[in-house]
């Protein structure tokens, strides 16, 4: 089969599969993502200490989805909507005898905040977030950490 190159956004709504050197992003610095550059592809966070934005849903980008894969330790990572977005679904954070507690996001979370010990976030971590309604990102995900697990989700 034939290769096909395109120039500007295409659509479809049975989806694509990202492959190829073009499926990952590396951040390194606080970042905010864009639908064009992120969505579908694997979001690799190598930054300690960083933030990342989600963009603002839009009736035109439900359905987005973002993948995360923590390569970096994290010691202060942020995962953040615009404030007006919020969070459903669950992260599980396993800590490191092997238990694992699952967390839900209150109504007005916006934030994951990830520190590598209680909240998870260590090399291996994971979530994907995927804009589900006007408002709403769902979010779901393991995240490695270590001592008594404490909830990744806060307010900003």
């Amino acid at each position: 089969m034939a290769k096909t190159t395109f120039s500007g956004p295409v659509r479809s709504q049975r989806g694509f599969t990202a492959q190829g050197a073009n499926a990952m992003v590396n951040i390194t610095a606080e970042t905010t993502l864009t639908y064009d550059d992120h969505v579908g592809r694997i979001i690799k966070v190598n930054d300690a200490d960083g933030a990342i934005t989600l963009p603002t849903i839009s009736t035109d980008t439900l359905g987005a989805r973002y993948t995360f894969f923590v390569g970096t330790d994290c010691s202060d990572c942020d995962i953040k909507t615009d404030g007006t977005d919020k969070f459903v679904g669950s992260l599980s954070v396993m800590e490191d005898n092997g238990l694992t507690e699952t967390y839900a996001p209150a109504a007005s979370n916006d934030v994951i905040s990830m520190n590598g010990t209680t909240t998870g976030g260590d090399k291996g971590s994971y979530i994907e977030i995927t804009a589900i309604e006007d408002n709403v990102y769902l979010v779901q995900g393991m995240l490695l950490g270590s001592g008594e697990a404490v909830t990744p989700f806060a307010d900003s």
